[in-house]
């Protein structure tokens, strides 16, 4: 693959994840409004509330809504870390994008490996949701989507770089 090639590769893909990232931040905000107006309101009803079976406010007041369900039993309700699921996303997306600002092969390997990551949070996410709640959140399963892409692409990433890294090496 030519430098050029590899280079417009990356400059999309880059541009991928950064969109994406920020669908992820808008679904993690989306979910942290959501929980604090069914908190401070039980009438209120979510977009995404479309029946008893699908129902996101169901699933981020549940006790696996802060935390991810770990935090509180091992640490305490009232730890600093139990926290609505939604502030973690939101900096990990963040984190998502500053690492894809960075134009080198050890941090879009590091990127990838957290992206891999990610993905194992979200099937334990969709256990709990499938087989604890018996619920289908439309958002949890679009960020499990999201994570799933971003994850694809960062191995376009990676590709990507290496392939810029091996033309530097032959044009030497």
């Amino acid at each position: 693959m030519g430098s050029n090639t590899a280079e417009k590769t990356y400059q999309r893909v880059r541009l991928g994840m950064l969109l994406l990232s920020l669908v992820g931040i808008m679904l993690s905000v989306y979910a942290l409004y959501v929980e604090t107006a069914k908190e401070s309101d039980k009438n209120y009803t979510a977009m995404c509330d479309i029946s008893g079976s699908i129902s996101c406010s169901k699933v981020f007041t549940s006790k696996y809504g802060k935390g991810f369900g770990l935090v509180g039993p091992l640490l305490g309700e009232n730890h600093p870390l139990n926290v609505p699921n939604s502030i973690p996303g939101i900096i990990f997306y963040v984190s998502v994008i500053i690492m894809g600002e960075v134009h080198s092969i050890g941090m879009a390997r590091t990127q990838r490996a957290v992206l891999t990551l990610s993905n194992l949070m979200s099937l334990y996410l969709a256990y709990l949701l499938y087989f604890v709640l018996y619920d289908f959140c439309v958002v949890c399963v679009s960020t499990y989507l999201v994570n799933l892409a971003l994850t694809v692409l960062s191995f376009l990433r990676v590709s990507a770089l290496e392939g810029n890294a091996e033309t530097k090496v032959k044009v030497k």
